[in-house]
């Protein structure tokens, strides 16, 4: 066999392998998720947390630059040499599919968290209004508390960088409750790319080859605690959007600061009235009415901030992403996000806020 022909053949071999490894999530878990990728993720971590900037993101502009010198010197030989160049370009595509399972995404095919934690996934409407009802409690005393004043946004007081190290404090209390979320050699950035990230409509992401957390720091701050906590979860190897969610914001609320608690109940709370303004309208109004002002300026706040970015490539990546999520494993797509109200809200059955 021809050694142009190796590579594209190891990618058809691991698309395979995929299929027939989603059957298996015992098998991830034990071996991969807390096995090899411990070892790995933690190297990572260990080796560039310590260095102040994103080397993922400086990584990804030399290969950007790469790319587009490649599909430039080549533009002239498509139409002849399609073959040899499509060869070329899915060989490339092999070794990228290769290191990025091997260094982080085999954890999309891992046990599902609510089976981990023996959490149940469905609830009614009876208990998901109870669950509002508490979160609004407990968001308008918290907002209370810091401001002294129901009508007063929250202001985040802390610097990015403060802000990165408190949120060890958090995971260090949800850790001694579930021991396999310690989180261990913080390696949390700020992206280079937090501009693109924002038109995007991303307010973070994971470098999967290097395991820096990478953070927009574009964000409304009140925001930032629970945006960094969902990072840092991706670090730990969960893959899913709703379950990093659900992490991020157990460490935010398990956090003795008042305004990482604050950033965690304000985050699911504002995720809960959305779902009732699309079921019912009258009660969402009335739970609505019952936020403090100072609430909603922090939820408008944010939802000017992401008005200002709003353009056709938002949705065009959102549908990218959306595919990308339901081909690795995640059926629900982007629509994992809001699903970690059905964890929330079973969660908190059983304890208080």
């Amino acid at each position: 066999m021809k050694s142009k022909y190796i590579l594209p053949l190891l990618l058809l071999l691991q698309i395979i392998f995929l299929k027939i490894l989603r059957f298996f999530p015992e098998f991830t878990e034990r071996f991969y998720s807390n096995g090899l990728y411990l070892k790995i993720s933690h190297f990572s971590r260990i080796v560039l947390g310590k260095i102040p900037f994103s080397i993922g993101d400086c990584i990804y502009s030399v290969l950007i630059l790469l790319l587009i010198r490649s599909i430039w010197k080549t533009r002239k030989s498509w139409k002849l040499q399609w073959k040899d160049n499509l060869l070329r370009a899915l060989s490339y595509l092999s070794v990228f599919y290769f290191f990025f399972h091997l260094l982080w995404a085999f954890n999309y095919y891992r046990e599902p968290l609510f089976e981990k934690m023996k959490i149940e996934k469905e609830y009614s409407d009876a208990e998901l209004l109870i669950f509002t009802k508490k979160l609004i409690i407990k968001t308008n005393e918290i907002q209370f508390e810091i401001t002294k004043k129901d009508s007063s946004k929250i202001v985040f007081p802390y610097s990015q960088k403060q802000a990165f190290l408190m949120n060890l404090s958090g995971y260090e209390n949800l850790a001694k409750e579930y021991p396999y979320f310690k989180y261990e050699f913080l390696s949390v950035k700020k992206s280079l790319f937090s501009l693109p990230l924002t038109y995007m409509g991303f307010g973070g992401y994971l470098n999967p080859f290097t395991n820096e957390a990478q953070v927009n720091e574009l964000l409304p701050m009140y925001n930032f605690p629970v945006t960094t906590c969902h990072e840092m979860a991706h670090q730990m190897g969960y893959a899913s959007e709703s379950e990093c969610n659900f992490i991020g914001v157990l460490a935010s609320v398990k956090n003795k600061n008042l305004y990482y608690q604050y950033s965690g109940y304000s985050f699911i709370l504002r995720y809960c009235l959305g779902i009732w303004k699309a079921k019912d309208e009258k009660i969402f109004q009335q739970l609505k009415n019952s936020v403090h002002v100072g609430i909603l300026k922090n939820y408008q706040e944010s939802q000017d901030f992401w008005k200002q970015y709003e353009t056709p490539i938002e949705t065009g990546f959102e549908i990218f992403y959306d595919n990308f999520l339901k081909t690795n494993n995640q059926k629900d797509g982007m629509e994992g996000y809001s699903k970690f109200v059905d964890l929330m809200v079973n969660y908190y059955k059983t304890r208080p806020l």
